[in-house]
């Protein structure tokens, strides 16, 4: 990962699920949590969007904006929206270039066979627009959790 705690966030200008789009530029003066996710209904991303979804009040009581980020197609959005109440903003980066600024675009491996994909992180960004956590390669049990309690004390 090229980014580091203190650095400016890059820009996410993308669409998001329900036709509405994402800016960070437009959640400046608020704490936003970005979450990156490999493939929208598949076990750990659906439980990791659920545990969001259901501290999505606390997070909101710290001032803080959820937004997880997959190279789905909005429509994929929607439906993985729809089907489990999902309550966080999804967006979709099928160009890859936010993944890519984020560096979290990595070569993976399955069966011994190499391919790239994106590598489960999540970025908590201050008021301000810098980087105030991040955690890599994360593990879904337990982690939105941590995530709003660094929230918290942001």
């Amino acid at each position: 990962m090229g980014l580091n705690v203190g650095d400016m966030a890059p820009a996410v200008a993308i669409p998001g699920g329900g036709g509405a789009g994402i800016d960070l530029s437009a959640l400046k003066g608020r704490k936003v949590v970005i979450y990156f996710y490999p493939k929208a209904d598949t076990p750990g991303c659906t439980q990791e969007a659920k545990d969001f979804t259901d501290l999505k009040a606390e997070f909101e009581a710290t001032d803080t904006t959820v937004i997880g980020i997959s190279r789905d197609p909005a429509k994929a959005l929607d439906r993985f929206q729809a089907k489990h109440g999902l309550g966080v903003a999804l967006g979709s980066d099928e160009d890859g270039k936010v993944v890519e600024s984020y560096g979290v675009w990595v070569e993976k491996s399955m069966y011994g066979k190499a391919y790239m994909g994106i590598e489960r992180a999540t970025f908590l960004i201050d008021r301000e627009g810098r980087i105030a956590h991040i955690w890599p390669k994360v593990k879904v049990k337990g982690h939105a959790a941590e995530v709003l309690a660094a929230a918290k004390a942001l």
